[in-house]
């Protein structure tokens, strides 16, 4: 599965998420980190090692990660060449997209994929040097998704 790196959850208290994933599935956490977009504070940590990782994301009210019903399963993420090429072709095959991080000078995207009752992350692949740095000091580059084809318009009348 080319290009898929990592599978999120929100939490409303990192903490405890973290003490019982890491008890549970026996991984271990690099330390969480303070960040923001937007209007909107979150901590966010990921699971040490080689990919997929388990990123964990807990966030202040409101925003893309809403946790006001408790802790859930939120997105799998995927590396891609062109955020924008990929959130077409997934609008166009009707997964829209909820939340772009785009407008905040975040290259990624969110597509809502009811059947699964999560989403799909699109990140732009210029960004995997910076996680990597962060996340996974000397860790190996990850492939993105393979090219997808240009999404064609429908004729006109249908």
């Amino acid at each position: 599965m080319a290009g898929f790196y990592h599978v999120c959850f929100v939490v409303p208290d990192m903490a405890a998420a973290i003490r019982d994933l890491g008890t549970a599935a026996g991984v271990e956490f690099s330390a969480p980190r303070v960040d923001r977009i937007g209007e909107w504070d979150f901590r966010i940590a990921f699971t040490r090692g080689e990919p997929p990782y388990v990123e964990l994301i807990e966030p202040a009210p409101g925003g893309p990660w809403d946790v006001s019903e408790g802790p859930r399963f939120d997105h799998l993420g995927f590396w891609t060449r062109s955020v924008e090429d990929g959130s077409r072709r997934l609008a166009a095959e009707g997964f829209l997209e909820e939340f772009s991080g785009c407008p905040y000078g975040r290259s990624f995207a969110y597509h809502r994929v009811d059947s699964i009752g999560a989403r799909i992350e699109l990140v732009d692949l210029a960004r995997q040097p910076a996680f990597l740095a962060a996340w996974n000091p000397g860790g190996a580059p990850m492939p993105p998704m393979p090219p997808t084809p240009p999404v064609e318009p429908a004729p006109p009348g249908t």
